[in-house]
């Protein structure tokens, strides 16, 4: 489980020192989230990211509708640092530090977040805390990982670190807690929310360039199921899970690549 104390401490400062390879790794899903939002946005008015991390989504949504205010809200003072810098640029773009359920006297007319709100700790008491705050008719789109078992970028790595399939994840908060559509669209209606979900298949990436499956390591290594596993383990039981790891990774090795095919769900929702 990660929880919000998580992502305001390690977790948000990891995902900051690894925003480039993050930014990467999604970079397929993004182009399909990003078409979501953007085909959801106002041309004005008041747009929050919720769960922002290093700013890449608040910055194309910001770009593509320059009338439109976007605010970028993280628990992660290190990811919204970060952000921050990414997205000076923008005018009409600002991040805050914080609980982006917790908006103050803000009335969205779209809220919008890239497989940030798996890791609401009560997520009932938040979406509907979201559709409080928001406009009449709002919208919500955001992502959220499909079952484990379409992702083998997870399973795969963190097999390879201890020889042995990961537990299948339920929905206590987590990168697969919003994985069962039916789970999902029942928190929302009760919150206040109506929508479907798209079924998203897309190739993340987990290294590129020359020294790609290095790269790949290094990410894994940090960030998801395998790092997860790693920590667990002492020096030379590391070592020896990181080396099998660099097999599966090497393995899926293409033309300077380390992909994998993933699944996620993108859901389009409006106020109810």
């Amino acid at each position: 489980m990660t929880s919000g104390y998580d992502w305001a401490g390690r977790v948000g400062d990891v995902w900051a020192d690894e925003w480039r390879r993050t930014d990467l790794s999604f970079g397929d899903l993004s182009a399909h989230l990003n078409a979501a939002i953007h085909a959801a946005a106002p041309r004005a008015g008041l747009a929050v990211d919720i769960g922002c991390g290093a700013g890449g989504t608040s910055i194309a949504l910001a770009a593509a509708r320059p009338d439109l205010s976007v605010i970028g809200i993280d628990l992660s003072a290190s990811l919204v640092a970060t952000a921050r810098e990414r997205g000076a640029a923008c005018a009409n773009l600002s991040f805050r530090h914080g609980d982006a359920t917790e908006l103050g006297d803000l009335a969205p007319d779209l809220f919008f977040s890239r497989h940030g709100v798996m890791f609401f700790d009560d997520p009932v008491a938040a979406f509907a805390r979201l559709r409080a705050a928001a406009r009449p008719g709002a919208r919500l789109v955001f992502s959220c990982f499909d079952d484990i078992d379409r992702n083998p970028w997870a399973t795969e790595a963190a097999a390879a670190i201890t020889n042995s399939p990961p537990a299948r994840p339920g929905t206590s908060p987590g990168p697969f807690a919003f994985a069962d559509p039916d789970h999902v669209r029942a928190i929302l209606t009760v919150s206040g929310w109506h929508g479907d979900p798209q079924a998203i298949s897309y190739t993340q990436r987990a290294g590129e360039g020359p020294h790609a499956v290095d790269e790949a390591l290094v990410f894994f290594s940090r960030i998801g199921p395998a790092a997860a596993r790693l920590r667990e383990l002492d020096d030379a039981a590391r070592e020896e899970g990181r080396q099998r790891l660099r097999v599966v990774l090497a393995d899926r090795l293409r033309n300077d690549a380390v992909d994998f095919p993933a699944a996620a769900w993108i859901w389009s929702c409006q106020a109810a």
